[in-house]
């Protein structure tokens, strides 16, 4: 047996790292945490410190028995998990369940997999930091407490199966606000004014200074601009420049990416972790802006070799947040030289984008002159029109990548031809736009990041579980949305005629942007109500520098379980005997039918409308929302619509077809089948002929569906969305890549199966720090 054994956490990991040591080693992958807090019962010994009880996962217990025996046979053990409180607790968990020698027991640290790297860690073991394991266990029972205990409570006061958690109940909170500030917006009218002019035979554009409030304003405006003279009041040119983006942090790359190449967190968080384990990139959690001696060298070889010695400009950036935890290094490539990879194409382009990032950081300054005109109308005392224009001196790092930013409008950059303060225009033609206020942005995963971090919640490594987690539980959606048809006028004063033109345009449209559900918004006004601290940003920012100060060794972590655990526990009780049950309840008005109020509120189904109090002796009639409905602001005649349904859209064979809305949304019924609706169709409006089309597509797709069947041993093999597999009862199996659907016996399928049930491969976990 080896004289060293190597425990990773990824066999992806363990593959790459097996390539760079001898035949002296061994290395091995535990799958992510091998030991957690039991799913049942708490698991934390309350009266006893806040004491943990930790149990080994059953998909776990097979590699535990591998490592065990192993690590006996070994002479050394190197425990080389990850480099952050996540990898160092894996690390420490290990060794508590393996029962491993500390005399025989190295950890051993790198924030990038090559051969470098591991030969420097192995030459510098250490052992592992239990202020590290801390933090985590902390963040760990904490999380654990509040989701223990707050959970029964919206069980009870909201509705069942619901579930809470610290950091993920603040960033439903944060999307929550801002939809209401969304709502409540009252959007203004403007009128944006822009002239093109001309001097020595050349055209620019200019824009008036301040925007018109109505539309009789901006006709008065271009009444004066027939009659009036143009002149340069002032011609300004300044030297400026632009300095590039540091390279990535784990956030930044977050959002750089989803602005950039449309992924989402989580997609980019699992294509980074694929580049790290492959040796292509540096460690992918990090909040480090630090660049190594040796990778500011190569950067410097790379820039001056490509684009030449004055394109170089060595820099270093200071990292903002005060706890930056475990900084060791930004994200970049391991190998600078190398700026692109083999291999899958988004994998290729988020290296693409790390490696630009880097590589531009340690450019020059890209300089610019900025110009600025300000022209002069006779007529009008209150206004002038400016015109701004920049002109690339020295395009720097601009020669190899441009920052995005959240609010990037896609404007030329504009050259004005040399002009003289006094001189005369020529005036062409003015436009006034009607133009809008427009509400704050929603937020999309990126900017939803960079918020949480800026209000110092989360560190990099919870990012894209957060925002996982809230979607997961129903909380928020991310969706795109149609706009709608609006109205604007349009006037143009050209050769001393004014011209009117009513156009329109399409306003409002959403893509990928993260919206709260019904659910979510009950769920966060009650949490906010009844446990204000928990919910407060500043709270959840505090708990996160308290886990910072127990990783530093500056803080005893069961103190400060202990702190937060004496007024979160009484507050739980409390709630729970005296508040009221959330249901989000809204009076819409009254039935002109019944003469009852109508309600908007969520029910044990999730949101509907009600006719009739609960109260009443008669029972209320009950009405599920349509798609894209919201008990927040559903009108009383949307509500009243919703009572039409179930509606009888036509008969087949005497049969009713039925189009309503159930508990998992819009369908049809006919001859007790049920079949969904597509997102386009509308229960309200679906006709007979569509309602058929989608019953036959139904049944092709189950006629399709089903490939071979062997009813003896109640075994089918069915075509689904990832390929063939084998159905028995409620278990599903994989087919060998070997064997091809269609000439699978009814022995041969037995035999996958059983093989299926004696294997004992570890399932793969992503909620458990898992890895691919």
């Amino acid at each position: 047996m080896s004289k060293n054994l190597v425990i990773v956490e990824s066999p992806a990991k363990a593959k790459t790292i097996e390539g760079f040591l001898g035949k002296d080693y061994i290395v091995k992958s535990s799958f992510g945490h091998v030991r957690d807090l039991s799913e049942k019962g708490l698991s934390i010994e309350i009266d006893n410190n806040f004491n943990p009880v930790y149990q080994v996962m059953d998909d776990k217990k097979a590699i535990i028995t591998e490592l065990r025996k192993l690590s006996k046979d070994a002479q050394m053990v190197w425990l080389a998990t990850d480099e952050d409180r996540e990898g160092e607790a894996i690390s420490w968990h290990l060794a508590e369940t393996l029962g491993l020698d500390e005399k025989k027991t190295k950890r051993i640290v790198f924030h990038e997999i090559t051969k470098t790297a591991i030969e420097k860690a192995i030459a510098n073991p250490r052992t592992v930091d239990k202020n590290l394991v801390d933090a985590q266990q902390a963040r760990r029972i904490l999380d654990r407490l509040v989701g223990y205990e707050l959970s029964p409570v919206l069980w009870k006061k909201v509705k069942p199966s619901l579930s809470a958690g610290r950091v993920q109940s603040v960033s439903v909170r944060l999307i929550v606000e801002r939809e209401r500030e969304i709502t409540n917006f009252k959007s203004e009218a403007f009128f944006k004014i822009t002239a093109i002019f001309k001097i020595k035979g050349t055209e620019f554009k200019a824009e008036l200074s301040s925007r018109i409030k109505s539309k009789a304003e901006a006709l008065k405006l271009l009444e004066a601009c027939k009659s009036s003279n143009f002149i340069i009041e002032d011609f300004d040119v300044k030297p400026s420049k632009r300095t590039p983006a540091a390279p990535f942090t784990t956030s930044t790359l977050q959002q750089e990416a989803s602005r950039k190449l449309g992924f989402s967190v989580s997609q980019t968080m699992t294509l980074a972790q694929k580049l790290y384990e492959a040796g292509k990139i540096t460690y992918m959690r990090t909040d480090s802006l630090n660049l190594s001696d040796t990778a500011m060298e190569a950067i410097k070889k790379e820039v001056s070799d490509s684009f030449g010695n004055k394109y170089y400009q060595s820099r270093k950036f200071k990292n903002k947040s005060k706890g930056a935890q475990e900084a060791h290094e930004a994200i970049r490539p391991t190998y600078l030289n190398q700026d692109t990879i083999d291999g899958d194409a988004r994998e290729k382009k988020l290296y693409e984008l790390i490696w630009k990032r880097s590589v531009a950081s340690q450019m020059a300054d890209a300089e610019l002159e900025k110009t600025t005109v300000k022209i002069g109308i006779s007529n009008v005392s209150d206004y002038q029109f400016i015109a701004k224009g920049e002109v690339i001196k020295f395009d720097g790092f601009l020669k190899l990548y441009i920052e995005s930013t959240d609010d990037e409008e896609d404007e030329e950059t504009k050259i004005l031809p040399k002009m003289n303060k006094g001189e005369m225009l020529e005036f062409l033609s003015s436009e006034a736009i009607e133009r809008f206020t427009m509400h704050p942005p929603r937020y999309t995963e990126a900017s939803l990041v960079k918020k949480l971090e800026e209000l110092g919640i989360g560190r990099p490594s919870t990012y894209a579980p957060t925002i996982s987690t809230v979607q997961k539980r129903g909380y928020v959606v991310k969706e795109d949305r149609e706009g709608s048809k609006r109205n604007y006028d349009v006037l143009t004063l050209e050769k001393g005629k004014i011209t009117e033109k009513l156009k329109s345009e399409n306003t409002g449209a959403e893509k990928a942007k993260l919206f709260p559900t019904d659910i979510g918004m009950v769920v966060n006004d009650f949490l906010v109500d009844h446990f204000h601290e928990i919910l407060d940003f500043n709270f959840t920012a505090d708990v996160e520098k308290a886990f910072d100060e127990i990783a530093e060794g500056q803080l005893n972590w069961n103190k400060m379980i202990d702190k937060f655990y004496k007024t979160f526990h009484p507050t739980v009780e409390k709630t729970m005997l005296e508040s009221s049950r959330a249901t989000g309840e809204r009076e819409l008005g009254i039935d002109p039918t019944s003469g009852k109020p109508v309600f908007a509120k969520i029910g044990r189904f999730g949101p509907l409308v009600q006719i009739g109090s609960t109260e009443a002796e008669e029972k209320p009639k009950f009405a599920s929302l349509k798609n894209g409905q919201s008990i927040e602001t559903i009108t009383l005649a949307d509500a009243l619509e919703l009572f039409k349904l179930p509606r009888v859209i036509g008969k087949i064979d005497e049969k009713d077809v039925v189009a309503n809305i159930g508990r998992f949304g819009p369908y049809i019924s006919f001859n007790k089948q049920f079949f969904s609706l597509k997102k386009e169709d509308d229960p309200m409006t679906i006709s007979l002929d569509r309602a058929i089309e989608l019953m036959a597509a139904k049944a092709e797709e189950e006629k399709n569906r089903l490939i071979k069947e062997f009813k003896k041993s109640e075994i089918q093999i069915l075509n689904g969305r990832f390929g063939a597999y084998i159905k028995k009862g409620k278990n599903n199996y994989k087919i060998p890549k070997e064997n091809k659907a269609e000439d699978l016996t009814e022995e041969m399928c037995l035999e996958i199966i059983e093989k299926s049930d004696s294997s004992e491969k570890p399932k793969k976990s992503f909620s458990k720090r898992g890895k691919k």
